[in-house]
């Protein structure tokens, strides 16, 4: 299974804005963004006005380095988007936040996007009643994600933490370590910023 192995906040410091890769520590003075916030590159701190392809490229990039998700699959889902009936920017964004890895991160069991797909890798959830260990499992209305028994210290740690944690009004949280999925998700619910738009121009060149 591919994913990106190199360092998180060289993510961030391309973007130029925080994507919150490393949980905790990009909350707290550790966080290298803090100090270095120039682009990667022998180049990185010249100052470059972008082009209107460089704005809806970044853009694009933000939205699959934030939900770890690279340009294969992430293409897949805006073809599937703009398939859809509605806006397709609000559907790819929708899509993305129907992921398994995502919802355990809104669950509040995991501090970033990285730690939510090793544990759902791992085997520590299920999906209504079954195994489910692959982090591009879409959720649907109705579909209930939760914790399996473990005697994992840590993890138990995390479900007795969720209750100090504000879930997305789609998600109806279960003090046991479980998530009902009550509604889609909404443009509103992404607490991230994004220009959706510029992403879908990128796509219909």
């Amino acid at each position: 299974m591919a994913r990106y192995t190199g360092p998180s906040c060289k993510l961030c410091r391309r973007e130029g804005t925080k994507l919150y890769l490393k949980g905790e520590r990009c909350l707290s003075d550790k966080c290298a963004f803090n100090r270095r916030t120039a682009a990667p590159g022998q180049h990185g701190a010249a100052k470059k006005k972008l082009t209107e392809y460089g704005m809806q490229l970044r853009e694009k990039q933000k939205a699959k380095r934030y939900y770890g998700v690279l340009e294969k699959q992430f293409r897949s889902y805006y073809e599937k988007a703009d398939n859809q009936e509605g806006i397709a920017g609000e559907n790819l964004l929708r899509l993305l936040e129907r992921r398994l890895d995502n919802v355990v991160y809104r669950m509040g069991l995991a501090s970033s996007h990285k730690e939510a797909r090793q544990l759902v890798l791992h085997g520590h959830f299920t999906l209504n009643g079954k195994k489910a260990n692959i982090p591009s499992m879409l959720v649907r209305v109705g579909d209930v994600v939760a914790v399996k028994e473990t005697e994992s210290a840590k993890i138990k740690e995390l479900v007795e933490a969720m209750g100090e944690k504000i879930a997305p009004k789609w998600l109806e949280l279960d003090k046991n370590g479980s998530a009902k999925v009550i509604a889609m998700p909404e443009r509103d619910d992404i607490d991230f910023e994004f220009n959706e738009q510029l992403i879908i121009e990128l796509y219909s060149k």
